[in-house]
């Protein structure tokens, strides 16, 4: 026939689910609603509007980006909303609006648009926002206050802070009542304002296929069993400090985490002890953030080491990939 074919042989899966990116961007901002509305609920009109800003910070930025890079902006696929949505809610509903656009620019052009755009980032964009902005200016990410300007004044005080439930579990305080703290809660970011509606959004996205349950079970499995092996209040582990967030929403993001189901495992079981090491040891409230991120730089490592191997594939030539993708790892993180 005179035609040469160029065929790869690559391990699987090679079968397509047939998703469109912005049906599945769409069902997980869907999947965040109930825990936005009860949020909402708590803090009026401040949720609303940080949302409104972080979207709006995250179509412009995606726009200006991807034009200074000479590509077409995609805003059709729901991913910068999304990633602005996301931004939003890992905030204290107390937090100033041009701190979370800043997040939320630097999730959008850098973590996501310039370290090679959507599919090809190495890092979760909105943690990658919050993280930075918290390394920067830590004191003004932890405002949390139930009274805001608009509503009460007090002479002299510019905010009011509240002890979010993991500072309460550090310091030994009396904590809230389990059965409200499940329902709904004011303390922590806007998303720990419900873990049932966390929760809830979860189930949606598993009942979708968005998502499978490796990462979620295996990360919350290992905070609870760590927190409980080290004396801790395990359940309130699990249900405050953004840990339903992270492990539904931030960890199963399909870029950044392993293909394969054995290392989703691998990935949430090191999260997990990650977590549990930031929040009995060092900073407790941002565990789950650097926790995810942390492994996210491991996992092109975690993905050879569990890839199903090609027939005939000497165990050599696979030890050496691995150690060749490890130290790549090491050297771009």
């Amino acid at each position: 026939m005179g035609t040469d074919l160029n065929l790869q042989a690559a391990s699987s899966p090679h079968l397509h689910a047939g998703d469109q990116v912005s049906t599945a961007m769409r069902d997980v901002t869907i999947a965040l609603l109930p825990v936005t509305l009860v949020a909402c609920y708590f803090f009026k009109f401040n949720v609303p509007f940080l949302i409104m800003v972080c979207v709006l910070t995250a179509m412009f930025t995606e726009v200006l980006f991807r034009r200074a890079m000479g590509k077409k902006p995609q805003l059709h696929d729901g991913s910068a909303i999304l990633t602005g949505v996301l931004v939003a809610l890992s905030f204290s509903a107390a937090t100033p609006w041009w701190l979370a656009s800043a997040a939320t620019f630097i999730a959008v052009g850098f973590a996501k648009e310039y370290l090679g755009g959507l599919g090809w980032n190495r890092f979760n964009p909105a943690l990658f926002g919050r993280v930075s902005v918290i390394l920067f200016a830590p004191w003004l990410v932890y405002l949390n206050n139930e009274f805001f300007y608009w509503r009460v004044s007090f002479p002299g005080i510019d905010t009011v802070t509240q002890a979010t439930p993991l500072t309460m579990l550090q310091m030994g305080l009396p904590l809230p009542n389990m059965g409200t703290f499940f329902i709904a809660t004011q303390g922590g970011g806007i998303a720990e304002s419900s873990a049932l509606a966390l929760i809830l959004g979860g189930l949606y996205l598993l009942y979708k296929k968005h998502i499978t349950w490796h990462i979620p079970v295996s990360m919350l499995a290992t905070v609870f069993i760590g927190t409980a092996l080290l004396g801790q209040h395990p359940v309130y582990h699990l249900l405050s400090g953004g840990l339903l967030l992270g492990a539904f929403y931030m960890a199963t993001d399909w870029v950044t985490s392993p293909i394969t189901k054995k290392g989703q495992i691998i990935f949430g079981v090191c999260i997990g002890i990650i977590v549990v090491v930031f929040r009995v040891l060092l900073a407790p409230t941002e565990g789950v953030a650097f926790a995810i991120l942390i492994m996210n730089a491991f996992v092109p490592l975690i993905d050879r080491l569990t890839r199903r191997k090609k027939f005939g594939e000497e165990k050599a030539q696979l030890i050496k990939q691995t150690v060749s993708t490890g130290a790549n790892v090491a050297v771009k993180s």
